[in-house]
């Protein structure tokens, strides 16, 4: 999969989605190409000069006689503080909202549980191994995962999510509840409380 081949599936379902759809998304790089490439440190230095060149304005300095390094503050500086992603434009301009899942947290995701289903099922029932029989099982098994099925999914990643924010609330009240520890350079300590 890659972002060309995602984005013409994409657009082929944004019309057989209800009005104003959340689709949640994962950081798949496929899923995050994004509108507008901005210079890394792995673009080489006329690569960003000519990235530069057509949006730098300063004319103070000529960009032709900065270091790299110099060049990649300027872009840095001219990057936005949250990304612009190919596919969430593209849901915006159809009436959706991309919601996108935090890195490494694929336990968000009910697809995630029907996929785990699906593979489930094609791995007990694949005999042969052949590419025909397995698409064939792999059908089969997106047949098999029911409207209850994804209720409980959908069920499954709430139960998850309520677990995260209370651990989220424990942590938060562990680290309001800390003294601070001041350490000086003797190696001793002291805290709020400590008599003298």
């Amino acid at each position: 999969m890659n972002g060309d081949n995602f984005k013409q599936w994409f657009e082929n379902i944004l019309p057989l989605l209800d009005p104003n759809s959340i689709i949640v998304m994962d950081n798949a790089p496929y899923h995050s190409v994004e509108l507008e490439k901005y210079p890394n440190t792995s673009w080489k230095k006329a690569a960003i000069f000519e990235w530069l060149s057509s949006k730098y304005v300063d004319r103070e300095r000529p960009l032709s006689s900065l270091l790299k390094s110099e060049l990649l503050a300027i872009s840095n500086k001219m990057r936005p503080d949250s990304k612009s992603y190919v596919i969430d434009n593209l849901a915006k301009d159809n009436g959706h909202t991309v919601l996108r899942l935090p890195p490494y947290h694929c336990e968000f995701n009910p697809i995630e549980l029907a996929w785990a289903m699906v593979k489930g099922y094609v791995k007990q029932n694949n005999t042969t191994f052949q590419i025909d029989d397995v698409r064939q099982l792999v059908n089969t098994a997106i047949e098999r995962v029911t409207p209850q099925n994804w209720k409980n999914f959908i069920k499954h990643v709430i139960e998850e999510e309520c677990k995260i924010w209370k651990v989220d609330d424990i942590m938060d009240d562990m680290i309001d509840s800390l003294e601070p520890c001041i350490m000086t350079l003797t190696g001793e300590t002291t805290s709020s409380n400590s008599s003298e």
